[in-house]
């Protein structure tokens, strides 16, 4: 999967966060609904408009963050 089919940066939308094909859907949304428990088949019943590819592609991308992004857990919290 190529991440940028799914995953848009547009100043324009969503203040320049990662979307969902230039919609209003953040990758952040999906992987906080994701970190709540909700399951594929949730989501995509929620968010018709969404495809299994979009989850998927949510995570590629955060999976990829990761792995160039330190993160100080103890001033998260």
């Amino acid at each position: 999967m190529r991440l940028q089919e799914r995953i848009t940066v547009n100043p324009e939308i969503c203040h320049g966060k990662p979307t969902i094909r230039n919609s209003r859907m953040s990758v952040a949304t999906i992987l906080e609904l994701l970190s709540a428990g909700m399951t594929h088949e949730e989501i995509l019943a929620d968010y018709p408009d969404l495809e299994k590819e979009d989850i998927l592609a949510s995570l590629e991308f955060a999976a990829r963050l990761a792995q160039f992004k330190t993160f100080d857990l103890q001033s998260a919290a």
